[in-house]
């Protein structure tokens, strides 16, 4: 078994190889004069079992194309086995048409993946369950819940707690992890979305007067939707409001308008490598997941269970 990574997410590569007590495998990912990317390994992996460890966060194109690279140089240097272990996988918020003359990029991406020569894909918390569909290799979906629901027990777990989804779609997630939290009660945030990263809280359905409130969700962006619901929530009666969420995009002015929020802190995996502003930010915490990926990674080069990691 080899490790191998692109350049979106080195530290979270290094852990997951730290876990499994291994090296890297040594390449290569540089850009040519004009930005085109070259990938080369500088060691033998023929009929090896080859994980490539790569976010395609931002610059989302550019990581991609690493990725799919680096899989076609392994391919070509007859690698036994390769797994694409993708933290974060990027344009899977386009899982859908959402209206007329639009792609599907999330299932574009897939076959993009699948032709340059995976033979077996690792992401975690993809945004949609189907998307394990658009592969037709096999696809394994980790979740960030039980390392979640840990931290959440050490930190918050002698207080009254709620699991509150961000909204409507976030349920299954948020009941999830609820019941990792000994059946805690469940609140959801109805809001409506006229525009990609603008929202509005409509109403809040559930009882949170007099609780500490955890909101849970899958991806955080603009940061908008959950400094609306931390708000909704306050006015509503909770005590406090906390944030656990898999994967930190915080594009734009995220972090400022989340340092600026009511939210008591906000926890993110290292499924993205953070930005120095994150990690600055009094209000955000990172908490890794590199032994979650590196058991799975281990139970996958072994041939037994992955599913198993979560009963």
């Amino acid at each position: 078994m080899k490790i191998m990574s692109g350049n979106s997410n080195l530290p979270l590569a290094r852990a997951i190889a730290g876990y499994l007590e291994m090296p890297l495998t040594d390449a290569s990912v540089r850009r040519f004069a004009d930005e085109e990317v070259f990938v080369e390994i500088h060691e033998n992996v023929r009929g090896e079992d080859v994980f490539i460890v790569q976010s395609t966060s931002y610059p989302a194109n550019d990581n991609l194309m690493e990725l799919l690279i680096g899989i076609d140089a392994l391919r070509r240097a007859s690698a036994r086995r390769i797994t694409a272990v993708i933290p974060y996988f990027g344009y899977a918020r386009q899982d859908r048409k959402p209206g007329p003359r639009t792609p599907i990029s999330a299932k574009l991406v897939a076959n993009l993946v699948t032709e340059a020569g995976a033979d077996r894909v690792l992401a975690v918390d993809l945004h949609a369950g189907q998307i394990q569909g658009f592969f037709d290799i096999p696809t394994d979906n980790l979740y960030a819940a039980p390392v979640m629901a840990a931290d959440i027990q050490a930190r918050y777990g002698d207080q009254d707690l709620m699991v509150v989804s961000p909204d409507v779609g976030g349920v299954v997630r948020a009941r999830a992890l609820a019941k990792r939290l000994d059946n805690a009660p469940l609140a959801i945030v109805d809001k409506r979305r006229d525009r990609p990263g603008e929202s509005e809280v409509m109403n809040i359905i559930g009882e949170v007067e007099g609780r500490h409130c955890i909101l849970i969700d899958d991806i955080v962006d603009s940061g908008g939707t959950l400094c609306n619901a931390a708000d909704a929530l306050l006015e509503n009666g909770a005590k406090s409001v906390a944030a656990y969420i898999t994967h930190g995009v915080l594009s734009g002015g995220a972090v400022a308008r989340i340092d600026g929020s009511q939210l008591k802190e906000l926890v993110i995996s290292d499924s993205i490598r953070p930005t120095e502003a994150a990690e600055k930010s009094d209000r955000i915490r990172i908490m890794t997941i590199a032994p979650l990926v590196g058991e799975a990674i281990r139970r996958i080069a072994d041939e037994s269970s992955v599913s198993s990691l979560f009963d």
